[in-house]
């Protein structure tokens, strides 16, 4: 038992280093970010469950804010929709046992894009108005793009998933 933990701890911490190294790497436009730093979130998810998919989540993407942004009044916020994601997706794998299909794999990954673009824009606005920037243009005038963002990338992310899943369940011994 001690040596699963070990190993799922250690998969955990290097999906959430994941997470960031691929943060880095996303484009960002004014109001829209293109990445696929949510990989290591639904890797861990589907692979592991709910609990270690929300702390690759909320462990990866508080690193990055940390890195990016040092610690301010909405750090907290900003972390919520990346451990959202991992607990939605875990929870439907862990429901399915761990063996999506394709048609529920996509299912759950653009479901968990959708709430977490809805999670982004409230944070927006909390973060807006607790800074004193607010603008409606600013937080609600990209939500149509971003939602078509967060679909295309969830249909990637989608199609490359169950590969990474099946590998690593092979090559871990999970």
């Amino acid at each position: 038992m001690k040596k699963t933990n070990t190993r799922r701890l250690a998969l955990d911490a290097m999906l959430a280093a994941m997470y960031v190294a691929l943060s880095f790497l996303s484009i960002k436009l004014p109001n829209i970010k293109l990445s696929f730093d949510s990989l290591p979130i639904l890797v861990g998810a589907a692979l592991l469950g709910p609990v270690d998919g929300m702390a690759v989540g909320l462990i990866g993407s508080f690193i990055n804010q940390m890195l990016t942004y040092g610690f301010t009044a909405t750090t907290v916020l900003w972390i919520i929709p990346a451990g959202v994601r991992g607990l939605m997706v875990g929870l439907y794998a862990k429901k399915k046992g761990f063996d999506m299909s394709m048609k529920q794999t996509v299912f759950i990954v653009i479901l968990s894009a959708l709430v977490v673009t809805a999670l982004n824009t409230f944070v927006i606005y909390l973060d807006s108005v607790i800074f004193d920037y607010y603008s409606y243009v600013l937080v609600f005038g990209a939500i149509i793009p971003r939602i078509i963002a967060g679909i295309l990338t969830g249909l990637i992310l989608a199609a490359v998933l169950p590969s990474i899943v099946k590998t690593l369940k092979k090559k871990l011994n999970f």
